[in-house]
């Protein structure tokens, strides 16, 4: 078998980013991977899937609510389930494929099937056994469950499932109110299901500024999904087609059931790193089951480095892709480097929820004084015009420098508009230099600014 710098395991985000980066500084790379294609979870039953039926749940909403105010007659379409599974395929298709010619263009190797670390240098996948100087874990992770809660992946689903199910249920129960069930759980309320979200804490989206985290709450009973907070789910129940949660109130200990045609377990999700091998070759672990890194993403076992969704840190697909791309400049002698505190993460609901850096709640435990500058997008008039003035921006700034601490986004393209305010985190910006610079007219991003230049004198049009 051939011998390579460095082997990367897994073909995700984390993977195949890293794969490319080796070659183009180059190292001789392979990347394993067991599934058809390449891209992991992300490409393949997670991220790029679940848009897609996002984006085509939200047309029908616009062409249900929105199309005639704007002159646009006619019948509002009907949903052709199959057809929009088709849609979602291509696009996954059309993406692993790119990511098998960015290998093939770059030199990358790779190894089709599922690997184990024998011992330290060494990778095997099948009966063939590789030689590596180095080897990246980038293996990611699987969805977790609850007790008492058995996933079918046809009644009882978690994310992967719920992406490809046979038809649109009537009735959803979403157990998780975070990123993953209010994403899916809002596709399938657009297309006409009832969904209640089940949500063991007293509020939705665990992390997320708790002014952000209560306004897209109300947007979303808007649009019809219903909420049970402070619930311990028991059990779930089901027959050929139907299923039961029973859940408990944590403030009562009152008990009820609830019906469902599909159930969508989305309680979060844990490394999979099962089959590697770690234990044996003496690869520490965290509780959790995350692999423990140093600064440079390196094990406490020499040649042998992780990423992503194995190890620390928020299960973030670029995230994994900025760790890819740094172990990668630090094997090939450079300085590799992840600034952790300018992560974006983004909820791509309608309207979207786009968040960097600290939330209020973080700052004030820290006793950081702060500023808030605070802009909605009813005085955007990008935003009006496309029936979308609900939400606000939020920009959190250092009381006596005006550095910029944090921002959160709840409104239109708010995934897209974060990333001038990550730049500017990335160079150590005040708001003052957001309020500063020109933005176009008229754009959804001038809500950004307002916000900035609430942090001094005050919005223009607020």
């Amino acid at each position: 078998m051939p011998s390579y710098d460095v082997i990367i395991i897994g073909g995700g985000p984390g993977g195949y980013v890293c794969a490319i980066r080796c070659a183009q500084l180059g190292l001789k790379t392979a990347c394993v991977e067991g599934r058809e294609t390449l891209g992991g979870t992300c490409l393949n039953v997670g991220c790029i899937p679940s848009k897609a039926l996002l984006h085509a749940s939200h047309m029908l909403h616009e062409a249900e609510h929105n199309f005639t105010k704007m002159g646009l007659k006619g019948k509002s379409p009907s949903v052709d389930w199959k057809q929009m599974q088709t849609y979602k395929e291509d696009v996954v298709g059309q993406n692993t494929k790119g990511i098998e010619f960015l290998f093939k263009k770059n030199k990358v190797d790779w190894i089709k099937g599922w690997a184990s670390i024998p011992a330290a240098g060494k990778v095997q996948v099948g009966d063939d056994i590789y030689d590596a100087k180095n080897i990246i874990i980038a293996t990611g992770s699987e969805p977790t469950s609850l007790p008492g809660v058995e996933v079918d992946e046809k009644i009882v689903v978690t994310s992967t499932g719920a992406l490809s199910l046979p038809k649109v249920p009537k009735k959803m129960v979403v157990i998780g109110a975070g990123v993953i069930g209010l994403e899916m759980g809002s596709v399938y309320a657009r297309l006409g299901a009832e969904v209640t979200v089940v949500e063991f804490l007293d509020h939705i989206t665990p992390g997320m500024d708790g002014e952000i985290s209560k306004a897209f709450a109300r947007s979303l009973k808007k649009q019809g999904l219903k909420f049970i907070l402070g619930a311990a789910v028991q059990s779930v129940s089901t027959t050929k087609t139907k299923a039961k949660v029973s859940y408990k109130l944590r403030k009562n200990d009152t008990e009820a059931v609830l019906d469902a045609d599909v159930v969508l377990v989305a309680t979060g999700r844990k490394p999979f790193t099962d089959g590697l091998g770690l234990e044996a070759l003496g690869v520490e672990t965290s509780p959790r089951g995350q692999i423990r890194t140093n600064a440079q993403w390196a094990t406490n076992v020499a040649g042998i480095y992780a990423i992503g969704d194995a190890i620390d840190g928020p299960m973030l697909a670029h995230k994994a892709e900025d760790e890819g791309m740094a172990v990668a400049e630090v094997l090939a002698g450079k300085a590799g480097h992840v600034n952790y505190g300018v992560i974006p993460g983004v909820v791509y609901t309608n309207p979207e929820v786009a968040t960097v850096g600290q939330t209020e709640e973080q700052l004030k435990e820290a006793g950081r004084a702060y500023k808030v500058g605070k802009f909605s997008f009813m005085g955007n008039a990008r935003a009006k015009a496309m029936f979308a003035g609900e939400g606000f921006v939020k920009i959190l700034a250092d009381q006596a420098t005006d550095r910029i601490l944090g921002a959160h986004i709840l409104g239109p393209n708010a995934g897209e508009m974060i990333h001038e305010i990550c730049v500017a985190m990335e160079f150590g910006a005040s708001a003052q230099d957001i309020a500063l610079t020109c933005h176009a007219h008229p754009t959804c991003s001038e809500a950004v600014r307002e916000a900035a230049l609430a942090c001094g004198d005050g919005a223009i049009h607020a």
